[in-house]
């Protein structure tokens, strides 16, 4: 989709954790003069919920830890959360609510991209602001989403230059069926047409669908070089566990995901995962200083069993981002927050991070990794600096064709 290009002022950019604020309302949030209330919108239940709870608790982290150091412009941050319930009527019906009824200063929520396509149409009526924290597909920006998880430039491109540098020549491709496996497999086929890679299939299945043994066996039979999985949910679960059922191993046939992290891996099991490769912006080993501070943190906080993610880092730094905003605007409005981004900074857990207000992305460092015996993932590829956005992927010749108009 195009966008209305919008004048940007320079901030300085936070750091850490998933949560959607959407900014409307004729408060601009709550009344009290005490409180600035803002929504959180995840899926706390259906297929999604594996993903989306470990969210919620980065974005309330956030939320706890600027209350406890005052606050924002002297206002405590009130949470107001709703159950997207894994389904994108449910976060279109929820978000209205929390725009017009709750009336909240922003929204920090979603993760399928069917879900941020069907809050995008409330947030644009409302004038809202969406803070968006899970990579996807690009060839999308609006003035009313901010996106502090990846574009396709800053983590599908580069999860195929790594398969390219390792030599693998044959790809299948398998997801669930809705908007970000299609428009990604689009991508991955243009991508490979143009760097003589051979796609030998594209095989999709619904959100929660667990029968995979006729896939695994045609991914045995066929002997790809490796498989790109854009499958998201419980689906994983079920589509490792039978791969390995079927003896397909990582040694035998990389299975690079770009929709699992840490905390899906427990649920999945580390034997059927071990040694597959993922690609995200951020693990829970990532070496940066401001991430030793921040897993201390989670895990004082929910528990030192619990593990951090890429999605849940990305909407803990939302949270950050939104407040630094709103203080160098001075304000809880969304023109004005949104005036106030372009140029926000910080040295968040993935490494340091800048909104570019143009587009309403943030410059991020790519990062390869493989799952471990533990189930964390070791990096074993880097860009090494942040890679600016480009989510019309207007850089690439290769993507003449589906870039659109920027």
């Amino acid at each position: 989709m195009g966008r209305t290009h919008h004048g940007s002022a320079a901030t300085s950019l936070l750091a850490a954790t998933t949560l959607v604020l959407a900014g409307c309302g004729p408060a601009g949030g709550s009344d009290d003069g005490d409180t600035v209330k803002v929504g959180m919108l995840h899926s706390l239940s259906g297929t999604m919920a594996i993903s989306e709870v470990t969210v919620r608790d980065s974005v309330q982290l956030a939320i706890d830890e600027i209350n406890e150091d005052g606050g924002v412009l002297g206002r405590q941050i009130e949470p107001i959360e709703e159950d997207g319930a894994s389904d994108e009527a449910t976060f279109a019906e929820k978000a209205q609510k929390l725009l017009q009824s709750d009336q909240v200063a922003t929204v920090f929520g979603g993760w399928t991209s069917a879900s941020r396509k069907a809050m995008l149409p409330v947030f644009e009526r409302n004038n809202g602001l969406l803070w968006y924290p899970v990579q996807y597909e690009g060839l999308e920006a609006s003035d009313n989403i901010v996106y502090t998880g990846a574009t396709t430039n800053q983590q599908i491109v580069p999860a195929l230059d790594y398969l390219a540098e390792e030599g693998h020549e044959s790809l299948y491709l398998v997801g669930s069926d809705y908007v970000f496996p299609r428009t990604a497999n689009q991508i991955i086929t243009a991508y490979a047409e143009a760097n003589g890679i051979e796609i030998i299939e594209e095989e999709y299945t619904p959100l929660g669908h667990t029968e995979y043994s006729t896939i695994t066996s045609e991914i045995e039979r066929e002997e790809p070089d490796a498989v790109f999985n854009t499958l998201n949910g419980d689906s994983n679960v079920s589509f490792f566990q039978q791969l390995r059922s079927s003896g397909v191993t990582a040694d035998d046939m990389p299975v690079l995901s770009v929709s699992v992290a840490e905390e899906e891996v427990d649920g999945i099991g580390v034997d059927n995962i071990e040694g597959h490769p993922v690609a995200w912006n951020y693990y829970q080993t990532t070496e940066t200083p401001a991430n030793e501070e921040f897993v201390a943190a989670f895990q004082d906080a929910y528990g030192e069993d619990r593990v951090t993610s890429d999605p849940m880092q990305s909407a803990y730094n939302a949270v950050y981002l939104w407040a630094a905003a709103v203080e160098e605007a001075e304000s809880f409005e969304v023109d004005d927050v949104r005036a106030a981004l372009d140029g926000i900074e910080r040295d968040a857990p993935e490494g340091p991070i800048t909104i570019d207000g143009e587009t309403q992305h943030l410059a991020k460092t790519a990062r390869v990794g493989v799952v471990n015996e533990d189930g964390l993932i070791d990096e074993v590829w880097t860009s090494e600096e942040p890679i600016e956005p480009d989510p019309y992927l207007t850089g690439y010749d290769w993507a003449d064709d589906m870039a659109g108009e920027e």
